[in-house]
């Protein structure tokens, strides 16, 4: 991996994890596109290294952004808010355990990629078009954050957003944006956490620990690029919930989309 392949992957995954546009299916599309050779045991043990860092630096980026409302929460644990994000991981968590290892073989193909990005771009418009609400907290019940935590295990599949998942499913359900966009983000930190710790477990049963095939130069590197770009799309992605401009989004993964499935079956490209 190059330092420039470090930084592009790095600054991709801090935009595409908290715009509405799907990190993992951008991060697959990318790294095809940089032909990135995955072919070996090493080679892949050492872009799963890296994204466990990439991953660990965007999970900064939210934990700077709203940390005030991250130390309310560490303050006062079992206050209303924290324990209705701990119930929104409950679906990811159980989806993650009965079907982890088939979810991790659709990362191998870019089957899945166009149709991906074409359903995330639906969901947003809906989510655009009943999206006027006025819940907030007070009215959270334990069957809304368990319906958006089943978004977001939906958004374990390639290309399929979580951010966008997620806010569309608190919109449908008559909240109001700026919680919307809130909880999205925070129950955001729980999956991050658990996907970081449980990579690293791996990678250390595995010993495939790549840090040496990496450069220290390139992770640093891609660490900051995903962090920083992470917390800019974090404000930009609230601004666009507020000022209703997610339907800009929904646009541009239903082109990709369509384009991807297009050079697929008549460019026979991107298909492996």
């Amino acid at each position: 991996m190059t330092l420039l392949e470090a930084i592009i992957l790095g600054m991709v995954q801090g935009l595409t994890e908290f715009l509405p546009i799907s990190s993992s299916g951008h991060l697959v599309l990318v790294q095809k596109l940089l032909g990135i050779d995955l072919s070996s045991e090493s080679s892949r043990a050492m872009i799963m290294t890296y994204y466990v860092a990439l991953h660990l630096a965007t999970l900064f980026a939210v934990i700077i952004h709203y940390w005030k409302k991250v130390w309310e929460i560490l303050k006062h644990p079992f206050s209303k808010f924290p324990m209705q994000i701990l119930v929104s991981t409950i679906p990811a968590v159980i989806l993650t355990l009965l079907l982890g290892d088939a979810i991790e073989g659709t990362y191998v193909s870019s089957a899945l990629l166009g149709p991906g990005f074409i359903f995330t771009g639906l969901a947003i418009a809906l989510g655009e078009k009943l999206g006027n609400g006025r819940k907030g907290l007070e009215e959270l019940k334990t069957s809304d954050s368990l319906l958006m935590g089943a978004a977001q295990g939906i958004a374990l599949l390639p290309s399929v957003s979580r951010s966008g998942m997620t806010i569309t499913t608190a919109l449908a359900l008559g909240f109001c944006r700026e919680f919307a966009a809130d909880f999205s983000f925070l129950m955001s930190i729980p999956p991050i956490m658990g996907g970081v710790l449980l990579d690293t477990l791996d990678l250390v049963k595995g010993n495939t620990l790549s840090f040496e095939a990496i450069g220290l130069t390139n992770l640093l590197a891609g660490m900051a690029a995903a962090g920083i770009t992470g917390f800019l799309a974090i404000r930009l992605m609230l601004a666009a919930v507020k000022k209703m401009k997610m339907k800009y989004f929904a646009y541009y993964v239903i082109i990709l989309g369509l384009m991807i499935i297009g050079a697929q079956v008549f460019l026979k490209v991107l298909k492996n």
